[in-house]
């Protein structure tokens, strides 16, 4: 059986499913809870100045019978005391010595407030910190969470004082909302940290209502720009978790967040790269059983695959995780469509003919018959990917004689042929 345990960046847990930072782990009896159900850790949600928060302060769009494709929330870090805070800290890991509670933090830009609340942080008993430089909306606009992660210079300066004044593992929660990564990342490594998490949440604006036109959610007839998530950022995630493990390599541990809501969703963030991962939104929408589920799916399928451990799946995705230029140009596939499971609906001829290459006739012989013309197909996958009949239209390789060649190397690249000349 499958060997789950984690051991990410010297925090141990049970296995690599934690709470991320935010209201499921605002407080002792939810984190107990989640615990309870079987969560191997939790990034306690931020704790920091105290503030105060507005009603409504969640938004979701959903999509085609999902109910939350998309999540966002205005909410801002705890708006209860940080003394009650690190008190059920203390308690909590008490009671559960073998989790992983990793305290989120957030402080104006300011060597004391930075010493001052890592001292009494540390002295919870906890396993780790991790520093919010993400957060995009609230904090930000006074000077805090994504205003920071997106100065370097301001990472790299925090996670030094963070270093400097405490003894726990110090993880580094970074901003999606940047150009490139890399240059945030970069910045922890100068700062000496031990780990980064990604991605916090994406700027946006769930929707408009057009009775009030208020932006959502609503306010009392305000709106603002909030924090985006769930299963529609999973893809900005594994992107940005891949970048980095690609340019660090495993020397940088990585917590993966965003989107997580199954077994499979976990195992494509591990392969990318990740050693743990986080979950907020699947567990707001469904409960904090859900990790049974994904406890069990992942053990199943690392068993059927033959892994023994996270490690060994750990990052196994990154190789293949290439620039586009290393792509091989000379690979080429069409499509093939399953005349005995075609339901003869024209989704693949409609797409094809309006917005693609013409490859797929609708009639033969007087008949509707959708056939693939291998002439005119590319191989973009449009069809199969409309198609509302499983496995009706796959993507078949042609053996067209052609080496492995990237655009590197190709001779129309432009840079080739100016070599040549």
């Amino acid at each position: 059986m499958a060997d789950l345990r984690a051991n990410f960046a010297g925090i141990k847990s049970p296995n690599p499913f934690w709470l991320a930072s935010g209201p499921p782990t605002d407080k002792a009896y939810n984190v107990e809870r989640a615990f309870e159900a079987g969560w191997g850790g939790v990034v306690w949600k931020t704790v920091g100045e105290p503030v105060v928060n507005v009603s409504s302060r969640y938004g979701a769009n959903g999509y085609n019978g999902t109910r939350v494709a998309g999540f966002t929330n205005i909410e801002l870090i705890s708006d209860r005391p940080v003394a009650v805070n690190l008190q059920e800290i203390k308690d909590v890991k008490k009671r559960w010595p073998d989790r992983a509670i990793v305290v989120s933090l957030m402080v104006p830009c300011e060597e004391p407030a930075w010493e001052t609340i890592l001292r009494q942080v540390e002295d919870t008993g906890c396993d780790g910190v991790e520093l919010n430089f993400g957060c995009p909306h609230g904090m930000s606009e006074r000077g805090m969470g994504a205003a920071v992660g997106q100065v370097p210079e301001y990472v790299t300066m925090v996670t030094e004082w963070a270093k400097k004044h405490t003894r726990l593992p110090v993880i580094v929660k970074l901003t999606p909302n940047v150009n490139d990564v890399l240059f945030p990342a970069q910045a922890a490594v100068d700062g000496k940290a031990d780990a980064v998490s990604l991605i916090n949440t994406v700027a946006s604006v769930i929707g408009v209502d057009l009775d009030t036109m208020s932006p959502l959610p609503e306010v009392n007839g305000k709106g603002s720009h909030g924090g985006y998530c769930g299963p529609a950022v999973k893809p900005i995630a594994l992107r940005m978790i891949g970048d980095i493990a690609r340019e660090f390599g495993s020397g940088l541990p990585i917590s993966g967040i965003g989107g997580i809501s199954t077994w499979r969703d976990a195992a494509e963030h591990i392969a990318m790269g990740a050693g743990t991962v986080q979950v907020c939104t699947a567990a707001m929408h469904q409960g904090f059983k859900i990790v049974e589920d994904m406890i069990d799916g992942l053990s199943n399928w690392m068993d059927s695959k033959g892994y023994r451990t996270i490690d060994d799946v750990r990052g196994r995705a990154v190789e293949n995780y290439v620039r586009w230029e290393n792509l091989d140009i000379n690979y080429e596939i069409v499509a093939r469509i399953d005349q005995d499971a075609c339901i003869k609906c024209g989704l693949c001829h409609i797409a094809c003919e309006d917005t693609a290459h013409q490859a797929i006739t609708a009639r033969s012989n007087g008949v509707r018959r959708y056939e693939v013309v291998d002439a005119e197909c590319v191989g973009c996958n449009l069809c199969m990917l409309v198609c509302p009949v499983d496995n009706c239209i796959t993507m078949v390789r042609v053996d067209n004689g052609r080496p492995y060649t990237p655009w590197t190397e190709d001779p129309r690249n432009p840079a080739n042929r100016q070599a040549a000349e």
